[in-house]
């Protein structure tokens, strides 16, 4: 079984590669403190690969459609199998890796790993955007998008970006949905629900129920126009 998460920076992935981790799931070698399997620069230059073929029809419009059917470049593939070395040589019944920049790439990860299991990793924009990412200018990345001197609202353009790309792309045969607040404020039956996606038990490790609803004391304005409304994970009061 291979597994990954798809998700953006910042959007909590890391408790579920910890999770996974503690579960003895193999997730590559080696790993930094936020369970990323590193080093990553190959797969940030696949991502360069494949931006070149999206196209931008302005404001947070993007056309995906050419990744889903074209040739994937020989390049790219070399790539990532370089990057996942360890994943994909690894003997363990169970593996998987993280790194959220592979979101920049689902369409052609799905395409290269058929059988792959995705877990789709969700957590509210507002918090998200709260701190710096390696994806908050998608041009690191080669993606086309409009530029703004303003940091709020380029992290809000990268998170509606990988939004709009985990919507674009045909989900994988096996892909499962979870939000990083039900993780946090209903581990329990959240995590019912991933061992029978995964068909397996998973470790609980502690949470932090303050990292839910940040945005509403930052000091600076995170909600913008281009979130849309069922992404807002909804709070009492």
């Amino acid at each position: 079984m291979l597994i990954t998460i798809i998700g953006r920076g910042h959007s909590g992935t890391r408790a579920m590669s910890h999770t996974l981790t503690a579960s003895g799931v193999d997730m590559g070698a080696p790993l930094n403190v936020s369970g990323d399997l590193i080093p990553a620069q190959d797969l940030y230059e696949a991502c360069r690969v494949m931006s070149r073929h999206v196209v931008h029809r302005g404001g947070v419009e993007w056309d995906f459609s050419a990744l889903h059917t074209m040739p994937i470049d020989p390049a790219f593939t070399r790539l990532v199998e370089s990057y996942l070395a360890s994943v994909l040589t690894s003997t363990a019944p169970r593996r998987g890796w993280k790194l959220p920049e592979t979101t920049l790439i689902l369409p052609w990860i799905r395409r290269l790993y058929p059988s792959l299991h995705a877990i789709y990793w969700i957590r509210d924009p507002r918090d998200s955007i709260l701190g710096a990412h390696l994806t908050d200018d998608l041009a690191d990345f080669g993606v086309p998008y409009t530029p703004t001197a303003d940091l709020l609202q380029r992290r809000a353009i990268s998170w509606r970006y990988q939004y709009e790309l985990m919507r674009a792309t045909p989900r994988p045969e096996h892909s499962v949905d979870v939000r990083f607040e039900d993780f946090v404020l209903h581990q329990e039956a959240t995590l019912t629900r991933l061992e029978e996606f995964l068909g397996f038990p998973l470790a609980r490790i502690e949470v932090r129920p303050d990292a839910v609803g940040r945005w509403r004391t930052a000091t600076e304005p995170c909600d913008f126009p281009i979130f849309p409304r069922e992404a807002l994970y909804p709070l009492p009061g």
